[in-house]
């Protein structure tokens, strides 16, 4: 295996192949015909929401994680699938309580490099910096207009990221798991190995929008593999900023990609529009693991309610047979670790 090599971004190159599920349900991506390269800035837009129901998913936690038949079948067909009491009161207990003791730790007195416009270098190298240690990013409201928080940190920060499935032992412990490990199995990874994670607040009042995208639009390998996990910590309802999904969206193939260059990140083509009424709310209790397609169109809504809603999520990609994109925004320096090598 090769290496990775933040300074000059090669392709990290895995060998092998794979009979990964989301290979054969994936059409080719198709960059876009014109090669100049324009900065797409990712707009908010509140959208009228209609609650249609989504198809019931087989929910039921097979033994160590391991999906049975009608589990992969749905996965198959709608890109998503949720897994009920996949973790423990006392698993989420600890990791609640550990975030909680990174936030109090972390001095949020500095906090311009988050907030400034007129340096938007010093924030680039703050995110780049990110893949490879445990970084604090604040929700944009948390700020006021003399460029100072609001309100408590604890009640600030927008996510906590992304290397703590590598650096603190409690997240670790989760994301290096026999049932993590069982999942991935059973959608056919070969070598599988998580390439960021995220302790997401969506804090009350100020939790931002999400918009719609797909998971492979930053975590491009060639063939596609990525898949996230998102992991509610607690419960997740329309009124809190659930996920909501567009059911077999995965199977349309890949809209665009974030690339990274000299100048920062950009995307390749701007995003498309979508119906509203596509999107199914999925909503759930603590607990729950939402298994998500990385071509999936997915999106959360803003936080409006008194009520926040963590969740923590991992995305993993198959490093046998693929080829880790050289113009992601990951670039890492050394090579991530396996899960398991099959």
């Amino acid at each position: 295996m090769g290496t990775f090599d933040g300074c000059q971004a090669p392709c990290q190159i895995f060998t092998g192949r794979s009979a990964c599920l989301l290979q054969l349900i994936q059409p080719p991506y198709q960059p876009p015909s014109n090669t100049k390269r324009s900065s797409v800035p990712v707009t908010s837009l509140f959208r009228s929401i209609l609650l249609p129901s989504p198809p019931p998913p087989p929910s039921a936690m097979p033994p160590a994680g391991s999906l049975t038949a009608d589990q992969l079948s749905f996965f198959e067909t709608n890109g998503y699938l949720v897994m009920d009491s996949f973790s423990s009161e006392e698993e989420m207990r600890e990791m609640r309580d550990r975030i909680a003791e990174l936030v109090a730790g972390f001095d949020g007195a500095n906090t311009s490099v988050f907030s400034t416009k007129d340096h938007p270098q010093l924030k680039d190298d703050y995110f780049f910096k990110s893949a490879e240690n445990i970084s604090f990013f604040f929700e944009e409201k948390a700020y006021g207009d003399d460029g100072c928080l609001k309100q408590a940190k604890e009640l600030s920060i927008n996510k906590v990221g992304h290397a703590l499935h590598e650096l603190d032992p409690v997240f670790k412990k989760f994301c290096s798991s026999k049932s993590i490990a069982s999942l991935f199995s059973s959608l056919g990874y070969k070598r599988p190995a998580v390439m960021q994670s995220m302790y997401i607040f969506k804090q009350p009042g100020i939790g931002g929008e999400v918009v719609p995208h797909q998971d492979s639009t930053f975590l491009y390998t060639e063939p596609r593999t990525c898949t996230g996990l998102w992991l509610a910590l607690e419960d997740a309802t329309i009124n809190n900023g659930c996920l909501w999904a567009i059911p077999g969206s995965h199977k349309k193939g890949l809209v665009r990609r974030m690339i990274r260059d000299e100048n920062g990140t950009h995307f390749d083509r701007p995003s498309p529009s979508y119906d509203q009424k596509e999107f199914v709310p999925l909503e759930v209790k603590s607990g729950a693991l939402v298994v998500i397609h990385g071509d999936l169109i997915h999106q959360s809504f803003e936080n409006l309610s008194p009520a926040s809603r963590h969740a923590f999520s991992l995305h993993v990609v198959d490093t046998e047979g693929c080829e880790w994109s050289k113009d992601n925004w990951i670039q890492r320096k050394t090579a991530p670790e396996p899960l398991y090598v099959s």
